[in-house]
């Protein structure tokens, strides 16, 4: 799942999920196109460059979805897709491709993001185990995570994994 809406009173907000902070912030832009436009397909005719700088995650992601939404009330244009997105000492660049607003019918619209609840999040768990049991007990699980001992000499290997997952929590005014 890329992003999911979620109930607000007035406005509309959303989580974004990815498995790095340059796909969160790509999801949270596709979260915002479909605020703005529904689900309709949105062609990539025209790119736009843009270049972005912020103190923190949090005020990043507020100016990249600011600027999203002044391409469409400045340059009547309207995003399609996001790709080359790199986030390097808080500052993100980014091809922004998409088409003209005249082409399409909005479902919704959007008046600005707000700082208000908004979060970005990495949700990092290491996951270790291993085993000290004795040589008859050749696997332990946890988690997914398996530990095995050798049948005869009892020697053990540990193993783990990380689980990374960033989330981004935005409301937009509309």
């Amino acid at each position: 799942m890329k992003f999911k809406f979620l109930k607000h009173t007035a406005d509309v907000k959303f989580q974004a999920f990815g498995k790095n902070v340059e796909e969160v912030f790509e999801n949270s832009a596709l979260a915002l196109k479909e605020s703005i436009c529904g689900k309709i397909k949105v062609k990539s005719d025209y790119k736009k460059k843009i270049k972005i700088s912020g103190k923190d995650f949090e005020s990043l992601l507020y100016k990249f979805l600011e600027e999203i939404i002044y391409l469409l009330d400045g340059e009547n244009f309207l995003i399609s897709k996001i790709e080359n997105l790199e986030i390097k000492n808080m500052k993100l660049t980014a091809e922004i491709f998409g088409d003209k607003t005249a082409n399409y019918r909005f479902t919704n619209k959007v008046k600005a993001v707000t700082y208000n609840d908004m979060f970005v999040e990495n949700h990092q768990r290491v996951l270790h185990s291993s085993c000290t049991s004795r040589p008859q007990q050749l696997q332990t699980k946890f988690s997914g995570i398996i530990a095995n001992a050798h049948p005869t000499t009892g020697s053990r290997r540990s193993s783990f994994r990380e689980n990374k997952k960033w989330i981004a929590q935005v409301v937009i005014d509309v």
